[in-house]
């Protein structure tokens, strides 16, 4: 009678350490990694970041003759008129 008291209080102990070791994986926390937003200075001086800051956007089209624009690169052309290219390859000017 004594052994199966031992033997069960054996797996009870060994049933609470498998218990107790996966509660402490479950409670730690990833680390979650914010989205990267680049500076303001960044963002002067790389026309390849998109912005939906109007007047960044055109400051950087006057000095770089072109700029990413809510995710569409605008150019301009050399009679100063702004356009994009199309997905068929095809100048749109605005």
């Amino acid at each position: 009678m004594t052994n199966i008291l031992l033997i069960l209080f054996f797996v009870l102990l060994f049933l609470l350490f498998f218990y107790l070791k996966r509660k402490n994986k479950s409670a730690q926390k990833t680390t979650i990694i914010p989205t990267y937003a680049p500076f303001l200075e960044e963002q002067d001086f790389n026309p390849d970041i998109s912005t939906d800051n109007w007047d960044l956007h055109k400051l950087r089209l006057d000095k770089f003759k072109r700029s990413q624009y809510k995710g569409l690169t605008f150019f301009v052309s050399s009679e100063n008129r702004i356009y994009y290219i199309s997905e068929e390859g095809d100048k749109v000017y605005c």
